[in-house]
């Protein structure tokens, strides 16, 4: 999976959610990601199915036909989009800074003591890596 650095496609929450379940294992038929998505939410067959094409027109997903079914395969790595997502909206909400995000969790007392934690030890191995 592969897919130009510079580029990010451009997929809505609903996408998102299909393509977060196709992650989940592929490749996988349409009714294989129908049943993972209606495990979440109640969701028409015809809905998802015609999400699956926009993800197909925006090459975020390619299909193979196997006799009468299609098999849909990513065609991004959730962790390389999950690292483009991460650092657009940090750049967009946080001008590319960290520390006031990770501030305005820690003022709404909203991190766990497994956040802080998770934390310290990123905290420790970029110093150990960056001395």
């Amino acid at each position: 999976m592969s897919e130009d650095k510079n580029q990010k496609p451009d997929i809505s929450n609903a996408e998102f959610d299909v393509l977060d379940a196709l992650w989940d294992g592929y490749p996988a038929t349409s009714a294989d990601i129908i049943a993972r998505l209606n495990s979440r939410k109640a969701w028409h067959e015809k809905t998802i199915k015609t999400l699956l094409s926009r993800l197909v027109k925006k090459q975020v997903i390619s299909f193979e036909k196997l006799q009468r079914q299609y098999l849909y395969t990513p065609l991004i790595a959730r962790e390389d989009y999950t690292k483009k997502e991460t650092a657009n909206f940090v750049s967009r909400m946080f001008k590319g800074k960290i520390a006031p995000m990770v501030a305005g969790f820690a003022n709404q007392n909203s991190l766990s003591r497994q956040d802080v934690d998770e934390l310290k030890a990123l905290i420790e191995k970029w110093e150990k890596n960056n001395d």
